[in-house]
């Protein structure tokens, strides 16, 4: 697989990650473990060399899981983790707030640094702005975890460009990662302008719509219980029936490239900017092989014209996050 350099840092990956979540937490019951190792596994096999945990997935298991995974080839790989949530105190799968307090923050890196079996964890982000914090406070916390060798970068995650600006000054970042894709293009208006004239790499999350740009969602679809998109307002059956109108689109363009829709929705953001690089996460290895494959779609410029003028025909239904997530985004 091709590599791609986040922005100016230097950080090189693959030009599609691993995101490792849903293996452990948010769409429905965790997936067996020794089946996830193997998936991780030949993610490597297959040229992907970035992979992209937290440790308030599970909480805790999913960098559990990395760990176990990517230890016997932890030289080949460059694994980002993620600071800033206060976990459940009774141990539950929910947080209890936001905490970005630089001891914490050093809390955390030693937490994540043996649950990841490494000595270093290769991109640190702050999972979400903390109000009570100031973002100076945070990046100089991170800026000497880099300095006693335990970070290599920093990151944000769903920051606003204020934010980005003020963090950058006191410690380069190296990505933020924040939500984009064919149905999300929220970043396009500040965020990507931003990144672009400050050097910042950008690491999409949900690339695939949370799965719904696969196209193998319907308006009938039932998900488990304990899936986040039962809560997400663009997931309602009434909003679903409306948004297939742009995975119908997709699928059609899919056709005469004879690629798949999430190809080419992970192919369109390959051709937006050099320096992004997204996420795409899944269980399953065809799944995988799919989204891998993705990095071989080319896209010409008209292609990506006809995309264009298509899917700005369709208006996506409903909030991307129930109100009480949506504020924590943006900041």
């Amino acid at each position: 697989m091709k590599k791609r350099k986040l922005g100016k840092s230097g950080l090189e990956v693959s030009a599609i990650g691993l995101g490792c979540m849903g293996m452990s937490f948010g769409y429905g019951p965790a997936a067996d473990k020794q089946e996830m190792i193997s998936l991780i596994r030949s993610a490597v096999e297959g040229g992907v060399t970035f992979f992209d945990t937290a440790e308030v997935y599970g909480p805790f298991t999913n960098e559990e899981l990395m760990g176990e995974a990517l230890a016997p080839l932890r030289d080949q790989v460059v694994i980002a983790t993620k600071f800033g949530f206060k976990p459940d105190p009774n141990g539950g799968p929910r947080w209890s707030g936001l905490d970005s307090r630089p001891e914490h923050i050093r809390e955390v890196a030693d937490a994540s640094l043996k649950r990841l079996k490494t000595d270093v964890i290769d991109l640190f982000y702050q999972h979400r702005v903390d109000p009570n914090v100031p973002i100076e406070d945070v990046a100089g916390a991170v800026k000497d975890l880099i300095q006693q060798g335990k970070v290599k970068h920093f990151g944000l995650s769903e920051a606003g460009v204020q934010t980005i600006r003020r963090a950058n000054a006191v410690q380069p970042i190296a990505a933020l990662q924040s939500e984009y894709s064919l149905w999300w293009r929220e970043p396009e208006a500040e965020v990507i302008p931003t990144l672009e004239e400050l050097g910042i790499g950008f690491v999409p999350f949900s690339p695939l719509g949370k799965g719904f740009l696969t196209g193998k969602i319907s308006e009938g679809t039932q998900f488990d219980k304990t899936d986040f998109r039962n809560i997400v307002p663009r997931f309602t059956p009434e909003n679903r029936k409306a948004n297939q109108a742009l995975v119908d689109l997709i699928g059609k363009f899919a056709q005469r490239q004879k690629a798949t829709p999430a190809q080419i929705a992970l192919a369109w953001l390959l051709a937006r900017k050099p320096w992004i690089v997204p996420i795409p996460g899944t269980t399953k290895l065809h799944r995988l092989e799919e989204n891998i494959g993705a990095a071989a779609v080319e896209l010409t410029p008209e292609d990506l014209r006809q995309l264009e003028t298509a899917t700005a025909k369709v208006a996506v239904q409903g909030a991307r996050y129930p109100e009480e997530l949506q504020k924590l985004v943006g900041r």
